[in-house]
């Protein structure tokens, strides 16, 4: 067994089974044969070390869905003035204002499912 290969393919997948983009993600990394591991929020939750570290990486703007229904129902004193510490907070009560999926990979970290930019990352 060739270690160091399955070492530079450690994926860690997070999000949420039932969701459209998490399915496509994860039908794509089984059509390219990449093994990952599944995190799911529903069951794992978010960890709030982990959002700080993700947001520090690609900014917590990028990392809150506010596409999805979960944030456009939130009382607007909520959705105004939102810095890191208030988006965190957010994402940390209801993880699926955390936008699908987020992938760590070994060369960086994965927002969204976006086929073209997965096979630069990862193909």
């Amino acid at each position: 067994r060739n270690h160091r290969k399955e070492a530079r393919m450690s994926i860690l997948v997070y999000g949420i089974p039932n969701c459209d983009t998490v399915k496509k993600a994860r039908t794509w990394l089984d059509a390219k044969g990449l093994a990952y591991r599944f995190h799911d929020y529903k069951k794992d939750g978010a960890d709030k070390a982990k959002l700080a570290a993700w947001s520090r990486a690609v900014g917590w703007d990028v990392l809150l869905n506010r596409a999805g229904t979960t944030f456009r129902k939130l009382p607007e004193a909520d959705r105004l003035g939102l810095d890191e510490a208030k988006a965190i907070a957010l994402m940390l009560a209801a993880p699926s204002m955390i936008k699908r999926p987020v992938v760590e990979h070994p060369g960086g970290l994965l927002v969204g499912f976006k086929p073209e930019q997965w096979d630069a990352a990862l193909g």
